[in-house]
């Protein structure tokens, strides 16, 4: 009990430190018709992302309670594997999946789980799993990430289950929001592209480290 009482008070310390301003779900833009919970349709908070936008920056922490950002990926691709609770089957089964998968791709695939899950309960759940491969990080002080795409889900404070990949030039080149927050996401297709946004920047990292030639004509020796 001491224990947990000490956890809970380090958490108000840090959160105290780390908020900056409280979070209020009522400035943010509401949308409907995209996600169920069972047979039950739910609103999400925040601006929705699509396919070709921008990747906005976002801010989270890790199990310490260290801000990490979105920023600080730039120049590899990142998929974002996002969850309701690491507490549930479906989330904890997703998160040991791509935490398999990683070590297919080269070291330039970043991958991140990313739940409003309390750092300590992530910090739990990594360790019970064996989750060393992805970065499970925190949208519980901020909110930042959900309410930058739109993945809020509103009265619960939770994220909705989805899947984003940004490639190298900070752009979202995959999206999944899935339908029915209690149902797995696509994961073939999510690592089918992953798997050829990696090969392209491969094939593009091999064609400019090709030597260049000299093109230059050869000069026939001119006969006497």
């Amino acid at each position: 009990m001491k224990q947990y009482l000490t956890l809970f008070l380090l958490y108000l310390l840090f959160s105290h430190t780390l908020v900056a301003k409280p979070f209020s779900q009522t400035q943010l833009s509401e949308t409907t018709g995209l996600v169920k919970a069972g047979n039950k349709a739910v609103t999400l908070l925040g601006t929705q992302v699509n396919e070709g936008d921008k990747a906005p920056n976002f801010k989270v922490v890790n199990e310490n309670f260290t801000p990490v950002q979105l920023q600080e990926f730039n120049n590899n691709i990142v998929l974002i594997s996002v969850v309701p609770s690491l507490d549930t089957g479906v989330c904890s089964l997703q998160t040991k999946r791509f935490n398999e998968e990683v070590a297919q791709f080269p070291d330039n695939i970043v991958m991140l789980t990313i739940s409003n899950d309390l750092p300590f309960a992530q910090k739990r759940f990594c360790k019970l799993e064996n989750i060393d491969k992805v970065k499970v990080l925190s949208d519980s002080v901020w909110r930042d990430f959900g309410s930058k795409y739109g993945l809020l889900i509103k009265d619960m404070g939770l994220l909705t289950r989805a899947i984003f990949i940004i490639d190298q030039q900070g752009k979202v080149a995959y999206k999944e929001l899935v339908a029915n927050i209690s149902n797995h996401p696509n994961y073939d297709a999510a690592l089918a592209k992953l798997k050829a946004m990696s090969a392209t920047k491969a094939q593009a990292s091999t064609t400019d480290n090709t030597p260049k030639t000299d093109q230059t004509p050869v000069q026939e020796e001119k006969k006497n």
